[in-house]
């Protein structure tokens, strides 16, 4: 295995089609929800890109799993994509938005812990270690070191999650193209100041008994939500149609960008100019980075300085994964009406939105951590322990 990696150690992925300076215009640039005028506001823009969490292939970590690997270069592109989409929901979370990052500059103690979580390291929640484990369990026989597409890098993402107890997010992937509504409510409405249900959902309306129960927030809590809706928008390429409502959901305040690139290469597509996509890329390979005697991370090379890469949203591989971050409820319901206005107008529409259920499918029940014996970043030593969990890899080809 190390001797067919080696050859990747070095590997920058280099297009034709792929542009480095940004050009002359004064054409807005989105970015994960915020936008930058590009002749007036450069430095800004860049700063902006660079505050975000850049993971790209390690090497010399330990061997994951004891014997495999110790470099996912060649291999581990779109989960080191995943990695920074759950990153960003991670900082959305808990230092927000418009938090900056500069370097050699004193972080918050909340940016050294979310830093910590992606330590290539097995007892770190969102490590290359754990995330290889899960694809293991999940991934229909796979084997370590194989490529995985968005959607699978998806639902492992949904099971690490679960035992994720600082974060506390709620994961959901959407199936068929279609986000439920009620599905997510259900998942995230949490009833506060009570430990026999936290995690679980309470009924849709609270009875004049529960409600006096309640404490005086009399209404359920929000788990924070990462939304992922995987996509195939086009057969072999993408199709034009759905260019303008893609471009659209970078837009959205709750933005986190989208998984995806071409066969075999992944991108973490984080905003547009025009209809030219800018993208982190994880292509190239850097020295495993551990935890210093004073229990911080030297995080200089977790940040891009470099100017951003960017290509046409038309060279683009037809499936993607778009990400969303919902603090709160109201941000979830503010999601549901741009989505409805900006989304759903189109006759050939990227993705469904819908209030109930689909009574054809089978019932939704929210997922729950499976009974462990450990907890925090302890948490999969083995497969088993993911058994029970299906994946499929494939899409719906959307119409064309």
């Amino acid at each position: 295995m190390e001797s067919v990696l080696s050859k990747y150690e070095n590997q920058i992925t280099i297009f034709a089609d792929y542009l480095e300076e940004f050009p002359d215009t004064d054409d807005l640039v989105w970015i994960l929800g915020k936008q930058h005028l590009l002749k007036t506001e450069k430095s800004k823009l860049l700063s902006d890109i660079s505050a975000r969490l850049w993971f790209t292939y390690r090497r010399k970590f330990s061997p994951i799993g004891g014997t495999g690997p110790s470099s996912d270069a060649g291999w581990g592109c779109m989960l080191r994509c995943g990695q920074m989409m759950l990153a960003q929901a991670l900082i959305c979370r808990h230092l927000g938005r418009d938090w900056n990052w500069e370097k050699q500059k004193e972080q918050p103690k909340e940016y050294q812990r979310i830093l910590q979580c992606f330590l290539d390291r097995k007892d770190c929640c969102y490590s290359i270690h754990q995330m290889e484990t899960a694809q293991m369990g999940v991934g229909e026989g796979k084997s370590i070191g194989e490529w995985f597409g968005p959607n699978t890098v998806a639902q492992v993402l949904k099971k690490l999650a679960l035992f994720d107890e600082w974060n506390s997010l709620a994961v959901y992937v959407s199936m068929d193209n279609t986000v439920v509504i009620e599905d997510i409510k259900k998942m995230c409405r949490v009833l506060p100041l009570s430990t026999d249900t936290d995690g679980e959902s309470p009924p849709d309306s609270l009875n004049a008994s529960n409600h006096s129960k309640a404490t005086s927030a009399c209404c359920p809590a929000w788990k924070s939500l990462l939304l992922i809706v995987p996509l195939r928008l086009g057969i072999n390429q993408i199709n034009p149609v759905y260019v303008d409502a893609f471009k659209e959901c970078f837009k959205m305040p709750q933005s986190l960008g989208a998984l995806g690139g071409k066969p075999n290469n992944a991108y973490y597509f984080i905003g547009f100019l025009g209809d030219e996509l800018i993208f982190l890329d994880p292509h190239t390979t850097q020295t495993f980075v551990d935890t210093e005697e004073d229990g911080t991370v030297d995080d200089q090379t977790f940040h891009c300085l470099q100017s951003p890469q960017r290509m046409n949203i038309l060279n683009l591989d037809p499936s993607v994964a778009l990400g969303f971050f919902c603090k709160e409820e109201k941000d979830f319901d503010n999601w549901c009406s741009l989505v409805q206005k900006e989304i759903l107008k189109e006759n050939l529409r990227m993705f469904e939105l819908v209030q109930k259920h689909p009574s054809h499918w089978p019932p939704f029940v929210p997922p729950a951590k499976p009974e462990v014996t450990t907890t925090g970043a302890e948490f999969i030593d083995s497969t088993e322990q993911l058994e029970e969990f299906d994946l499929e890899e494939d899409f719906e080809i959307l119409s064309v």
